[in-house]
């Protein structure tokens, strides 16, 4: 019997994949790239046209070596790496070490890892494209190029182990823009007013919409006094009652993009995790011993919403027999497209429509069961009928000012039986349900509450809406932010605290350098434009070495002026008033990946350092001279503990309030939530009580 040897990246997928396929084929996993550049060298030789030195990696030469045996014993190879310009080059590597003759159709590809799907990948083999791998090549020569040219520079002007990216400098400088807009935002006073208006047992809410026609705007305090005073002891009259159908659309399937934005909002998975469970998910779970391992999720790595009219038909069935037919979108929902996309893949979605969660519950671990979840669920809703709500608003006049009330009523579910998209900030409309109200009728007042505002500035990135913010802006590709964000941060440019990206000091000076003397480097469009020119390049309308040369011929400029106009920088640390306990010298406080510490001025001599105490002026409830302090897990969460640990082990992912429960004595915790609002929640769970924070 012939021969065929089939190479995946990854062991799991090569598990997978070879219960699909009979004794005829032999399965065999490269584990991920065997050739790159070389990290001792630059590996790239721009004044000889680009020419390029590849290496095989080191610590994979018996792993070659075992493939090239098994190639020669097989009468065919077919390289199934995934379906992108980074497989492409993984193939591309692959056919060249395996001796592979140019222009064989050795190559196979597929969306998802099912038998249907790769039965019919190995009967459709096709040639290495070039112009996928010629894109991917493109990129990674660019990086080289940034990274070891200019890398050194930011050493030998500001400290050692600095780098610069071409993607990640451009990331640290959005946050650094954000930043300053923080710091140089003006607060405006503004106020509200809203009437509670009785209306028989039930209480209407409704805010001052307009004085004398036009738009109200409530500046100050004395100009509130007024209005109060003019509808003193006044009746409202309802003026207008207004109903509207409105329908609400279901979102899209998830891409690689909106799976990390939503995982992180509804699981707090980062980027990193979702990726990393994602990828098992599509690679295989062991299900039961009839089924084996199977691949549960379509490829990870896609901008496209497209979904198979096979996808599509059974997801309509299914919502049909579970829901009934009234729930099917019937073929409504269409693919939302942004810009370029990879039309060859699809949405990622569940390879068995009918795979609830629950079903495989047990064969998954708790991560891999909510990531599943969340999938299936996006999926499903994608394909339901569109919510529908009737939005009734009602304007009440009162001498010459007018408030309006709103409600809204759901009138059919649709999609939202399912699943609802999560938000980055809350929503400004209230489900409220009006009570029936009939022109000219006349309502009492209750109550009147004026309010004060401040206008906020923008907030600052959580890491779901900065992955929002570089996707809008073409930066980068979503297979690329997890790195991306891990780098930043653990290269001390950017902190996390509670959840939100802060530019250090460091990251702020390397913007600024950058901005002076490297614009292209450190500019948003021109790294946008770049993305583009490699889908050219992908396309075959673009010749690679030519964006190359574009590209170095002005970098390089840059370069020499920098290396000449800049002095070196010194980082001077700021001074303590704290003594070192080992040797006496007064500490420095200095910036790390988990914010700032404390560390001797004497290192390497002595090595002293210490965390930056930050206290709450809460006493700790646990010992009687300690005080509750912030401190940060190893993954930048932010927590609470007792100032004298270790002696004392006080620890709360919640904020100690520092006073105690009116109904049983023990201590209350701030318990914070952008969806309902912060409370006071006692600690005593057998207590249950709560309070809201108002102010």
């Amino acid at each position: 019997m012939s021969k065929v040897m089939l190479v995946v990246e990854s062991p799991a997928k090569a598990k997978t994949i070879s219960k699909f396929l009979g004794r005829k084929y032999a399965v065999k996993a490269s584990m991920g790239h065997v050739r790159d550049l070389p990290k001792s060298q630059f590996g790239v030789d721009v004044e000889n046209d680009f020419a390029i030195k590849y290496i095989n990696i080191r610590g994979k030469g018996d792993l070659i070596k075992e493939l090239r045996t098994a190639g020669q014993k097989s009468d065919k190879i077919l390289l199934a790496t995934d379906p992108d310009r980074e497989g492409e080059a993984i193939a591309q590597h692959l056919q060249e070490i395996l001796k592979i003759p140019d222009g064989e159709k050795c190559r196979i590809e597929f969306n998802e890892i099912t038998k249907k799907a790769v039965s019919e990948a190995v009967k459709n083999p096709r040639e290495i494209n070039k112009d996928l791998f010629e894109a991917q090549q493109t990129r990674r020569v660019l990086d080289r190029i940034v990274g070891y040219k200019l890398s050194p520079l930011l050493w030998r002007k500001i400290k050692r182990g600095l780098s610069a990216g071409r993607v990640q400098s451009v990331v640290v400088r959005i946050i650094c823009d954000r930043e300053n807009e923080i710091n140089s935002f003006n607060p405006e006073e503004y106020w509200s007013l809203t009437a509670e208006l009785a209306k028989d047992k039930a209480v209407v809410s409704a805010k001052l919409s307009k004085i004398e026609g036009k738009k109200a705007e409530l500046k100050n305090e004395e100009q509130v006094k007024g209005i109060l005073k003019d509808i003193a002891k006044k009746s409202f009259i309802v003026e207008k009652v207004n109903t509207r159908r409105q329908k609400r659309n279901p979102t899209p399937p998830f891409t690689t993009s909106s799976l990390q934005q939503e995982a992180y909002r509804k699981l707090n998975f980062s980027a990193k995790k979702t990726m990393l469970v994602a990828q098992q998910l599509y690679e295989g779970i062991e299900l039961s011993k009839e089924e084996g391992s199977v691949g549960l999720v379509t490829y990870i790595r896609t901008d496209s919403t497209r979904i198979s009219d096979e996808a599509k038909d059974e997801a309509l069935a299914y919502i049909s027999e579970k829901y009934g037919k009234e729930y099917s979108s019937k073929g409504q929902s269409k693919p939302v497209s942004k810009g370029r996309i990879q039309n060859a893949h699809e949405c990622i979605r569940p390879t068995v429509i009918n795979r609830e969660p629950d079903s495989i519950k047990q064969y998954l671990k708790n991560d891999q069961y909510k990531l599943y979840k969340l999938i299936f669920e996006r999926f499903i809703a994608s394909q339901m009928s569109p919510a529908q709500f009737d939005i009734t608003t009602a304007d009440l006049s009162v001498d010459k000012y007018v408030f309006r009330a709103t409600g809204k009523t759901m009138v059919f579910p649709g999609f939202t039986v399912i699943y609802i998209e999560g938000r980055d900030e809350k929503e400004s409309e209230e489900d409220n349900m009006l009570p029936p109200l009939a022109e000219k009728e006349e309502l009492k007042v209750k109550k009147l509450e004026p309010k004060q505002h401040f206008t906020q500035p923008p907030p600052r990135y959580t890491e779901a809406t900065l992955i929002k913010t570089l996707e809008e802006k073409g930066i980068g590709r979503p297979s690329t932010y997890a790195p991306i964000l891990d780098t930043i941060v653990s290269r001390g440019y950017v902190q996390k605290k509670q959840k939100q990206y802060y530019p250090t000091e460091l990251g702020e000076l390397v913007v600024d350098l950058l901005k002076e003397y490297f614009q292209e480097i450190i500019d948003i469009r021109f790294t946008a434009n770049m993305e583009d020119k490699l889908d050219d390049i992908e396309e075959g309308k673009h010749e690679w070495k030519k964006v190359l040369k574009d590209f170095c011929s002005s970098f390089y400029q840059a370069l020499e002026k920098a290396e000449n106009e800049i002095g070196r920088i010194d980082i001077t640390d700021e001074e303590s008033d704290v003594d070192c306990e080992k040797c006496g010298r007064r500490m420095v406080i200095k910036s790390g990946r988990y914010g700032k510490f404390l560390a001797c001025p004497g290192f390497p001599e002595c090595r002293n350092a210490k965390p930056i105490l930050e206290e709450i002026g809460v006493d700790c409830p646990e010992c009687e001279d300690g005080k509750v302090v912030v401190r940060y897990s190893k993954k930048g969460r932010r927590f609470f503990g007792c100032s004298n640990y270790p002696r004392c082990t006080f620890v709360s992912w919640d904020e100690p309030a520092g006073s105690k429960c009116p109904e049983c004595g023990a201590m209350l915790f701030v318990k914070r939530s952008q969806k309902t609002g912060d409370k006071l929640v006692c600690s005593n769970k057998e207590c249950g009580y709560r309070q809201e924070i108002t102010s």
